[in-house]
């Protein structure tokens, strides 16, 4: 059983600790079997790639790297701050969906 993440791919997240502090940045892709995700231009390393035909010169290429998900946070829509995320189950027309909830305003973060 995979565990459940606090963040989606597309959210706005902040780093909130390491090398990457006070970083934002969209998420890219999700990883829950390893906890981690792709945040757009947050980690940022150059991979060595070797020449193809494609790429006939070869050198290096910058890319994202994983960052652990207990480093980000997502980025609250009314308050701009970054959350916790509360689960909140809600009623629409006799239909029930669950969703993620900003913990300091009660602000939906799924669309």
């Amino acid at each position: 059983m995979q565990p459940k993440l606090h963040v989606k791919k597309g959210d706005n997240v902040v780093v909130v600790s390491g090398k990457n502090k006070g970083k934002t940045g969209r998420v890219i892709a999700v990883f829950p079997k390893e906890q981690r995700v792709v945040v757009e231009g947050v980690h940022v390393v150059k991979k060595a790639m070797r020449a193809t035909p494609d790429n006939p010169k070869g050198g290096f290429h910058e890319m994202e790297a994983p960052v652990h998900v207990s480093k980000v946070r997502p980025l609250c829509p009314s308050c701009g701050k970054p959350v916790r995320v509360k689960k909140k189950l809600l009623e629409e027309e006799g239909k029930s969906r669950r969703v993620r909830v900003c913990n300091h305003c009660g602000a939906v973060l799924d669309g």
